[in-house]
């Protein structure tokens, strides 16, 4: 369990630093988009490339669904200004251990 947590958190680093770039955290944001690029694209991209590791490291392609939505609805948030950047932290990392409570349920 502790190694999918830890593999989980890892590559929500890499999703969330390198992987998105300064061009999908900026086109990404509904409420400061980026003209001529719809915001909906770049939130899309940026979730699919998270519930792509999310699926792939639990072998669980219904997970990486799911964190595709709580990933994208959590952004969205943030971008409106409901979420400060550290609930939207902390909010990703407890997704991640819930993830993993689920897969190992799952495995059972």
């Amino acid at each position: 369990m502790l190694e999918m947590l830890m593999l989980l958190i890892v590559a929500h680093f890499i999703a969330d630093y390198p992987l998105q770039g300064e061009f999908l955290a900026l086109a990404k944001n509904h409420s400061a988009p980026i003209p001529f690029v719809p915001w909906y694209q770049a939130m899309t991209a940026h979730a699919a490339i998270h519930a792509g590791f999310v699926g792939v490291i639990t072998g669980l392609w219904w997970l990486g669904l799911a964190e595709f939505l709580m990933h994208f609805l959590v952004d969205y948030s943030k971008c409106a200004k409901r979420l400060s950047f550290n609930e939207d932290r902390l909010l990703h990392i407890v997704g991640k251990v819930v993830w993993v409570v689920i897969a190992f349920e799952v495995v059972k």
